[in-house]
């Protein structure tokens, strides 16, 4: 009898001490929450950030728990009651995944000092409060090397929203690669003034497939640029994220986020106390940004010139930005032997050789 009672209270005991550890779990289990400008199934820019919110979930199981908010726009102050409904909801580290949302999250970080706040693609800071990006101009350079051989009219079309340096770094990287393969060829460009508008980013495919572009690339959310591509039988360079689904007779390859491993790392800094505001920059060799497989659709020797340049890229032995490098005018604008640091990278305001177009604001 009395071996029962002991044994009957050594289970009692364990439960209990189950119970803290659980409670204990519970209690350090922290609460992430996400800032979409598009809805999660966008098939572009927002789905990317959305995978790397599952993968973070996966990674962490049973320490963290994720909220996110979808299309929130980022040309106003909307954005600023949504990131108090998720302090209220118990979020201590919010990731704000769009460009406009920059001087908002400066404003409630400022609120809320307890509070981690991460922002993507933009450039302020603070004691709370970071940034992030990726240089997808590596492999925007790569798919200019695909595009670049896949022409066969030598007029490639490129569909963009807003003249900031973000953009221009883009198409400019894009064309550098365009041209390293092809000298002939022009990009023309359309700006939509749009992140996420499926059928205005769609239109202004059209706009360029009517001028006679075979290769329509994009710096745009949505995938409305390829789908104008393949009805007009012409190709396509996605963005984000590999949409090869959205447009298979015209897909060829596209520039891509794989935001996953960062966001994990950025948790799990704020778990081990060790978490200090950054300006992050990855590349390729970092594994942040990518270029998707390329398809069938892709040209001859396209696979082997790609591989080529990535490895060197990686290997720290290729620049997108090295000179020499001119403009639309002709002018050198990076010196034979030169390279454009990080900062003329995030200041760029004009367009390389080979560009038709202007920026406009």
């Amino acid at each position: 009898m009395k071996g029962r009672l002991l044994k009957g209270a050594v289970v009692a005991l364990l439960a209990l001490a189950c119970t803290g550890m659980i409670s204990a779990q519970t209690a350090k289990k922290i609460k992430v929450g996400f800032i979409y400008l598009g809805p999660v199934g966008d098939g572009g820019y927002t789905y990317a950030h959305d995978l790397g919110r599952k993968y973070l979930e996966q990674a962490l199981p049973g320490q963290v728990e994720t909220v996110y908010k979808e299309s929130v726009s980022d040309g106003n102050a909307d954005s600023e009651p949504v990131m108090r409904d998720l302090i209220d909801q118990g979020c201590t580290i919010i990731f704000a995944t769009s460009f406009g949302y920059m001087d908002h999250v400066e404003k409630i970080a400022k609120e809320y000092p307890n509070v981690k706040f991460l922002h993507c693609s933009g450039y302020k800071s603070g004691p709370n409060f970071g940034n992030y990006f990726g240089r997808i101009e590596q492999p925007r350079y790569l798919s200019g090397i695909v595009a670049g051989m896949k022409t066969k009219t030598n007029k490639i079309g490129y569909v963009l929203a807003f003249e900031i340096p973000e953009c221009i770094r883009g198409v400019d990287s894009f064309t550098l690669g365009v041209r390293s393969v092809n000298p002939k060829a022009t990009v023309l460009l359309k700006w939509t003034h749009t992140w996420y508008d499926p059928a205005k980013e769609k239109d202004a495919a059209v706009a360029l497939l009517d001028e006679g572009c075979d290769v329509i690339a994009q710096h745009q959310d949505t995938t409305g640029p390829q789908i104008a591509a393949q009805e007009k039988g012409a190709f396509a360079i996605g963005y984000n994220s590999d949409s090869k689904n959205a447009a298979p007779k015209a897909y060829l390859t596209a520039p891509i986020w794989n935001w996953g491993p960062y966001y994990t790392a950025q948790v799990k800094a704020v778990i081990a106390g060790t978490w200090k505001p950054e300006a992050y920059w990855g590349g390729m060799a970092d594994g942040v940004v990518d270029l998707a497989p390329l398809t069938a659709n892709a040209p001859k020797g396209a696979q082997a010139a790609v591989d080529k340049v990535k490895a060197q890229i990686i290997a720290g032995k290729f620049d997108v930005w090295a000179g020499p490098v001119k403009d639309q005018t002709g002018a050198v604008r990076i010196a034979k032997g030169a390279t454009l640091d990080d900062k003329g990278q995030l200041s760029l305001d004009w367009l390389v050789e080979g560009i038709v177009g202007k920026i406009e604001k």
